[in-house]
């Protein structure tokens, strides 16, 4: 029973450790650096300089998150 529970861990412990994580999307204004929810009112107006990018990179060029959806 020991053995089976200990190689079911392992098998789990891989799957988990195999699973890709999702990346956050975000809406990006490259002009303000202001990043937003995708549902976000203000996302959803952005058609200029606007990018859809992952949250993080939207973070390493500087980005900050929006006061209304906290991006």
């Amino acid at each position: 029973m020991k053995k089976l529970f200990l190689s079911f861990l392992t098998l789990f412990t891989l799957l988990i450790m195999s699973t890709p994580v999702l990346a956050e999307m975000v809406m990006f204004n490259t002009q303000t650096l202001k990043y937003h929810k995708l549902g976000c009112r203000w996302a959803k107006k952005c058609t200029l300089n606007c990018i859809k990018i992952d949250k993080k990179e939207a973070v390493k060029r500087g980005g900050k998150p929006c006061k209304v959806c906290g991006g």
